[in-house]
């Protein structure tokens, strides 16, 4: 994982998108080669123009292809959805460079040059992806990690790594005689003898966990820990790893030593400033493009139901404070007649007909726009929960008042992770995903979460 500002990102998914970039700059030369002198004599300035253009479009197809979920490794097995993804983000491509060269002439690129350029890089684009599908799962790539530890803390551990193809999870010592919560084949064997170190050549491991809740008395190995360091492997945290590898927080190992004493969980002015501004751009820019479906949708549930066509229902929001959340109706009037809450849920039968279309493609939540210009919520940051499951949460589930410490948002990191939440355990696995979100907030990772949800919109939910 590379740590870009604060948010960690796949390092192979990060070479594939240096790769591709490298790909579509070469594809743009190429395509001007093809006519380059009728290009050059039609547009005076076209030679220092050239660079400037390749840069645009090659940033342009990025975002697009990003946006499609291209750079997602739970896809990489997928060949048949990577490639209709990926002749859908070139089309999209086709006719996002037609566009602006309608808006920007002297980014006009010419049919023979965008033609040649959208062949080459389509072409490039397959061969690298090619190559990434047949060497991605070699283990010359991934590292090999110990874990020390078999307790309750590494049950969620276990069960991420055999999906995870970043790191190879070897095996577990057990340093004390206790139950083992993985299967025990993958317990490794330690004699009295041996060493900690020379376990980790045996096995040749990069990276040791530490996931031993009890460090105290003798049996923690702190000088074999430190020996292993000084040989050149790193040693790291469960909650650390976790963060890191799978980009959420760790309730089972959470501690609030950790949260003082780490990194993140910052907050200042500057940042809450920047963040305003953010809030407001992407929100005014969000309602131009979408206020003729916001209207359409308002006038199909008027006619399918009648009023109400806005859905109002109280929120908790930043610290705790109640606000009212509006929303395209998009259940029948009377789905909680009796008074009682109920979890939202993705197949729910209280949906109207125009209802399940609106909520496939995010549609009913549009009018929180209005929310964010009030203040009651920023564009990106957890979803805001109803005053009576926040008061049930709270009582159950350690740290959940943490994602208040953010504003809620229209779209938000466990939205893009994970599906709707219908139960307390989904609860717990979105709020490690929302912890993660305000630990390790910035501009960064709202981008990444915007383009993120560009493709649960176009394509249905997003990675896990």
């Amino acid at each position: 994982m590379i740590h870009i500002f604060s948010h960690y990102v796949p390092g192979r998914l990060l070479l594939l998108a240096v790769l591709e970039a490298a790909v579509l700059l070469i594809a743009v030369q190429v395509g001007i080669s093809l006519q380059f002198a009728e290009y050059r004599a039609a547009i005076p300035g076209a030679g220092t123009a050239i660079p400037v253009q390749a840069a645009a479009f090659a940033l342009g197809m990025m975002i697009i292809m990003a946006s499609m979920g291209l750079y997602k490794s739970d896809l990489w097995n997928n060949t048949q959805s990577i490639s209709v993804r990926l002749v859908a983000a070139f089309l999209l491509g086709f006719v996002v460079t037609v566009l602006a060269s309608y808006l920007v002439p002297s980014f006009n690129l010419g049919p023979v040059v965008l033609g040649g350029t959208l062949i080459v890089g389509l072409t490039g684009t397959v061969l690298v992806r090619s190559a990434f599908h047949k060497w991605k799962n070699l283990d010359v790539f991934k590292s090999r990690v110990l874990v020390l530890g078999t307790g309750s803390r590494v049950m969620k551990l276990a069960e991420y790594a055999q999906r995870n193809s970043n790191h190879q999870v070897v095996g577990y010592i057990a340093l004390q005689p206790s139950k083992h919560y993985v299967p025990l084949q993958q317990v490794l064997p330690m004699a009295p003898e041996d060493s900690l170190l020379s376990v980790i050549e045996r096995y040749e491991i990069d990276q040791v966990v530490v996931a031993v809740r009890d460090r105290r008395g003798g049996g923690f190995p702190v000088r074999q820990l430190l020996e292993c360091k000084m040989k050149g492997v790193k040693v790291t945290e469960l909650p650390t790893f976790f963060e890191r590898e799978y980009r959420q927080v760790l309730l089972e190992s959470l501690n609030p030593s950790w949260m003082v004493l780490g990194d993140g969980f910052r907050q200042s002015a500057l940042r809450n400033i920047m963040k305003r501004l953010f809030d407001l751009t992407a929100s005014g820019a969000l309602l131009l493009l979408t206020l003729p479906i916001m209207l359409v949708a308002a006038l199909w549930i008027f006619l399918e139901s009648g009023l109400p066509v806005l859905y109002r229902q109280e929120r908790v929001g930043q610290r705790g404070r109640i606000f009212t959340l509006y929303k395209l109706r998009s259940m029948k009037s009377d789905a909680e007649g009796d008074g009682t809450p109920r979890w939202a849920k993705a197949d729910d039968d209280r949906t109207t007909l125009v209802g399940r279309f609106i909520r496939k493609f995010r549609v009913d939540e549009l009018p929180q726009i209005f929310n964010v210009f009030q203040g009651d919520m920023s564009f990106v940051g957890p979803r805001p929960e109803r005053p009576f499951f926040v008061d049930q949460l709270g009582k159950q589930i350690p740290f959940y008042a943490l994602r208040h410490s953010a504003k809620p948002g229209i779209t938000g990191w466990a939205q893009v992770r994970y599906h709707y939440g219908a139960s307390v355990d989904d609860a717990i696995e979105k709020l490690q995903h929302d912890l993660y979100y305000v630990k390790n907030h910035c501009m960064f990772l709202d981008i990444m979460i915007l383009i993120a949800t560009v493709e649960v919109v176009l394509w249905g939910k997003g990675a896990r």
